[in-house]
């Protein structure tokens, strides 16, 4: 459990630049299949990856995305998602892409690699991510909501500071430190 606990407490979100070294094939099968395995709301199982490692196709993606961001990473995984409603009138497709994210990104980081979640500005009006689609030929019916660079970090990062425990949890009832 330990080991467990010092991936979880040790990774953090990188935007630095990544050393020129790829990420083997196998690696990143790795870190898909512990996305897959991710909770998904009614099993309906509305997530979907695909894995980019070939250097023409990534800068063909980075030509599209903006602002530039994990360009240098020899390594993407794309994140897709499928609307189904699951219960009733419920769609629990962004709670199964989040759970996703997160197993993957604990996986990056216990394999030795960095990452960071890049959703928002490619799933703002100016449509990156459906163009990113495009360019991996990924039907209409999918949305691609998020990429993960991977790779190794080439520079050191702080930290970012974290609000204490004691002003973020509490047990048994809320209460408002002040």
């Amino acid at each position: 459990m330990s080991e467990t606990m010092h991936t979880i407490m040790n990774r953090m979100s990188y935007r630095g630049n990544y050393l020129d070294r790829p990420v083997p094939a196998e690696d990143l099968k790795r870190i898909m299949e512990a996305g897959l395995a991710a909770p998904s709301g009614c099993n309906k199982q509305t997530v979907s990856l695909i894995a980019v490692d070939d250097s023409d196709l990534l800068r063909r993606l980075h030509q599209v995305i903006r602002p530039p961001i994990g360009d240098t990473a020899p390594a993407m995984i794309c994140v897709l998602t499928r609307r189904i409603v699951a219960y009733r009138d419920r769609l629990f497709n962004v709670q199964d892409y989040s759970a996703a994210i997160m197993n993957m990104l604990l996986a990056i980081e216990a394999l030795g690699y960095r990452s960071c979640w890049i959703e928002g500005h490619i799933t703002d009006t100016d449509r990156i991510g459906r163009q990113m689609a495009d360019i991996l030929g990924v039907p209409e019916e999918f949305e691609l909501v998020c990429f993960l660079p991977v790779g190794i970090a080439a520079e050191e990062q702080n930290r970012p500071k974290k609000r204490s425990f004691e002003e973020r949890a509490w047990f048994n009832y809320f209460l408002k430190n002040e």
